[in-house]
């Protein structure tokens, strides 16, 4: 069965492509990060459900070194990935990170050669497809909606995601 990919319609407002302050998006989002991945283009790959780096990608919030803070999620959305003391280390001092530290971080889940970055991510993007999608949406949603409650609040939550109406 063909599978089809439905656009996602972004106001004028939606920062990013809509992708740094959309937090309902039930569906997987991969980036594929080549190069230099600073201020908004990280907190856009950081708003992605998996990323793959190029092996020579640098990520990053430089956004204080130029009177700025990452406002588009950043400062929120890397805490929750990574240790709090190594999340404030980056955010308070602009500091890059390497693929290779990205990926031991948690941040990254594969850095790959520059040439294989694109076949890696269709990879990955393939291997979702293989799925059930209301299986992969449903699961998407319960562990994002669970994440900073109790397990018998993320298990309830989880109730809810699977009566949800989209489900009926």
């Amino acid at each position: 069965a063909q599978r089809t990919h439905e656009a996602v319609s972004v106001g004028q407002n939606d920062m990013f492509g809509g992708l740094a302050n959309r937090t309902t998006n039930w569906k997987p989002i991969l980036a594929a990060v080549n190069g230099y991945a600073l201020g908004g283009g990280f907190e856009m790959a950081l708003a992605c459900d998996i990323i793959v780096a190029a092996d020579s990608a640098r990520l990053g919030l430089p956004e204080p070194r130029v009177g700025l803070m990452a406002g588009a999620g950043g400062v929120h959305r890397l805490p929750r990935m990574i240790p709090q003391k190594i999340a404030m280390g980056y955010i308070l001092t602009g500091r890059h990170m390497t693929a290779q530290e990205a990926h031991r971080l948690g941040v990254v889940n594969e850095v790959v050669p520059r040439a294989e970055l694109m076949p890696t991510a269709l990879r990955w993007a393939n291997e979702i497809l293989e799925c059930a999608p209301l299986s992969i949406r449903a699961s998407k949603q319960a562990a994002l909606m669970g994440l900073g409650h109790p397990l018998d609040i993320a298990l309830k939550l989880e109730d809810a995601a699977l009566n949800d109406d989209y489900f009926r």
